[in-house]
């Protein structure tokens, strides 16, 4: 079921001013978005990844109750949040696992087939310093599986500004993660 941007803003306002059943509304209305953004994500990983799509979107549910008083502006900021809260649940999952990550591909350009996410994980808070856009579109992209077009809802810009952000984010990561200077490449 897709849910309308104007009806999952409304559910989320009412849930912030105290209405337990908006979320209980709520969650239908977004899950297999949600799934969707966990199995696309899930999809890239090494063979043997301990973690299920399920239990990922579950763990984002659990960690949005503890925010029911957030001062949610709308659909696109919910899932953005869900988002970063996806992000937080993977990183948390690799820091006790340890497993290495495939990055080729769509997800993000890598010197080496395998990364470890902890490394990305630094990567990203260094690059959030820099530039805030190009960290919230690896983010939304990497960790929340959205694509571009869905990236530009997101964060209110045009799919062209985050096309842009993508390239740039990618080609300073893979200089960041790889060690290799500007003018290596």
């Amino acid at each position: 079921m897709k849910s309308s941007p104007r009806e999952v803003t409304q559910l989320l306002r009412a849930w912030r001013n105290g209405d337990p059943s908006a979320l209980d509304t709520l969650i239908p209305l977004v899950y297999e978005e949600l799934r969707r953004s966990a199995q696309r994500y899930m999809a890239r990983q090494a063979p043997g990844h301990t973690l299920q799509t399920t239990a990922l979107v579950n763990e984002v549910y659990t960690r949005l109750i503890d925010r029911s008083h957030m001062e949610w502006q709308n659909r696109a900021h919910f899932f953005a949040v869900c988002a970063k809260i996806m992000r937080n649940v993977l990183v948390d999952h690799f820091r006790r696992q340890r497993p290495k990550v495939a990055l080729s591909g769509e997800a993000l350009v890598s010197p080496e087939p395998d990364l470890d996410v902890m490394a990305l994980e630094a990567a990203l808070g260094r690059l959030a310093a820099l530039d805030e856009r190009q960290s919230q579109v690896v983010e939304l992209r990497f960790f929340g599986g959205l694509t571009e077009e869905e990236v530009a809802e997101v964060l209110n810009v045009s799919p062209i500004t985050v096309k842009r952000a993508w390239k740039k984010a990618r080609a300073w990561l893979y200089r960041e993660l790889s060690g290799r200077s500007s003018d290596d490449t």
